[in-house]
């Protein structure tokens, strides 16, 4: 071989050591970035699953929660009398203690009684303690505020309704109306008569309908009756804690009082002396309710910690509501009148009743009765839990022939009629009228829509009717 051509071969070969270095390198940085690669997505999915089981934890925490409620409904100290947080172990189901929660609890009190429970749960794993998940629930027991209406009667909901929210009875339901949630009755079915529209009478569905609503598909009978004895207020109980923690209002000696909310926070009572004078011979036994001449007694405001005003006596009621707060109307030796047939005092709702903000809330109790009055806005609106504990929720019957007053007879019919909250009344409600022998609009409101509160159901006034004793979830959010 000649010197040329080893040197030639000589060149050769080192190109190829280096064509072999160049790959080699290549072949290195690609196989270091895979092995990275895997390395990075296994610390990655390790992580989630240790996230993933740090939310578990934290659930844990809170399903333990709700056990113990469910034993020690007034215990918000996990059994320890002390503020928290509360630590406690989370073991896997072979019984290995694989992390722990840690529980913050806070509860909203009234009146010495626990109305709602929040408890904050964040849960880690022991094998990366610097993974956790946090998350919150709100505890209540379930109460009123869930329904837009609780009844304990036959009821008929015209084709002018519009209802947003559950609507219950423990009698027949004719829902003619617009109904967008479900509709139960405790009945199989009833006996539907002319009070209700049905000539002849027949026997009806639970829940039926003659018109074309199209969620049909919400109705639901028979389902179980809402013990309405249960969820009725203990007045007496309410009484007590009123006169002792919030405001207690004697018997007038008069007609009533006259109480005005004010968006300041505060309550304006006034005594009523004397009422526009009911026509002789005024026919079905109804009442216009007007006031006719009031004194001022003061100006108070409802206790933060237990804002309860207790009544012994009618109230007019009205004005704008600021925080929550609860009114109970009723008479603990209820010797009855005249319009009461004693079943005690009721609730005439005699103007607007707005909240001053959205936090605001109110639960109004008539002993007897809950009624709409004759002197009202054209366009009314009504906010809170209106319960007619005795009586029934709805506005009298103000027709031509009831020889109610010329001066008053502008007030009969009304044109529309918004309540959001939450209506529970023992009788049949009614606040529209039609009228023989053409089956016309003649008194009350032509228009009527209902709206459930769901602020109520989160943080309800005082006292408000639980529907059971059980604390279920109301809201849970993760952090």
């Amino acid at each position: 071989m000649t010197t040329k051509n080893r040197q030639q071969n000589r060149l050769h070969g080192g190109y190829l050591m280096v064509l072999v270095l160049v790959f080699s390198s290549v072949l290195l940085t690609i196989a270091t970035s895979f092995i990275s690669f895997i390395i990075l997505q296994s610390k990655v999915i390790t992580q989630r699953v240790q996230f993933e089981q740090a939310g578990q934890i934290a659930e844990a925490g809170l399903n333990y929660y709700k056990w113990y409620l469910a034993h020690y409904p007034d215990d918000t100290t996990n059994g320890t009398g002390g503020a928290g947080p509360y630590v406690d172990v989370y073991n896997d189901p072979e019984g290995t203690a694989i992390g722990e929660y840690s529980l913050t609890i806070a509860s909203s009190t009234y009146c010495g009684e626990i109305s709602s429970i929040d408890v904050i749960s964040e849960g880690h794993t022991y094998a990366n303690p610097a993974v956790s998940r946090t998350v919150q629930a709100h505890y209540a027991q379930p109460s009123v505020a869930e329904y837009s209406y609780i009844l304990n009667s036959d009821v008929w909901a015209g084709e002018d309704r519009v209802i947003t929210g559950p609507y219950h009875s423990n009698g027949g339901i004719r829902m003619d109306g617009t109904n967008n949630s479900v509709v139960t009755s405790g009945q199989a079915t009833w006996t539907c008569n002319s009070s209700f529209g049905c000539s002849p009478t027949a026997t009806k569905d639970g829940v039926f309908t003659t018109t074309s609503n199209p969620n049909t598909s919400l109705f639901s009978f028979p389902s179980a009756p809402i013990d309405f004895a249960g969820i009725t207020v203990d007045l007496v109980l309410m009484r007590t804690r009123a006169q002792s923690d919030g405001i207690y209002i004697g018997p007038s000696d008069k007609s009533g009082y006259h109480l005005i909310f004010k968006a300041n926070g505060k309550v304006e009572v006034r005594k009523v002396n004397s009422k526009e004078k009911e026509p002789k011979g005024y026919a079905w036994g109804y009442y216009m309710h007007i006031l006719n001449g009031t004194s001022f007694v003061g100006e108070y405001t409802p206790p933060s910690d237990c804002p309860l005003i207790y009544v012994e006596d009618q109230v007019w009621l009205e004005g704008v509501v600021n925080g929550k707060v609860t009114l109970a109307v009723a008479d603990h030796e209820t010797s009855g009148d005249e319009e009461n047939s004693g079943a005690g005092p009721s609730i005439i709702l005699n103007n607007n009743i707005t909240y001053a903000n959205s936090t605001s809330g109110l639960l109004a109790i008539g002993e007897n009765e809950v009624l709409i009055g004759l002197v009202v806005p054209d366009d009314m609106e009504l906010n809170g839990i209106f319960i007619a504990q005795n009586g029934h929720f709805g506005r009298n019957y103000y027709g031509t022939d009831t020889k109610i007053p010329s001066s008053w007879e502008s007030y009969a019919k009304r044109n529309s009629l918004t309540i959001n909250g939450t209506i529970v009344s023992n009788g049949r409600v009614g606040t529209k009228w039609v009228c023989s022998p053409d089956s016309t609009y003649c008194s009350g409101f032509n228009n009527r829509i209902n709206n459930y509160d769901r602020n109520l159901v989160l943080s309800p006034p005082p006292m408000v009717p639980r529907t059971s004793d059980v604390y279920t979830f109301s809201d849970w959010r993760d952090n």
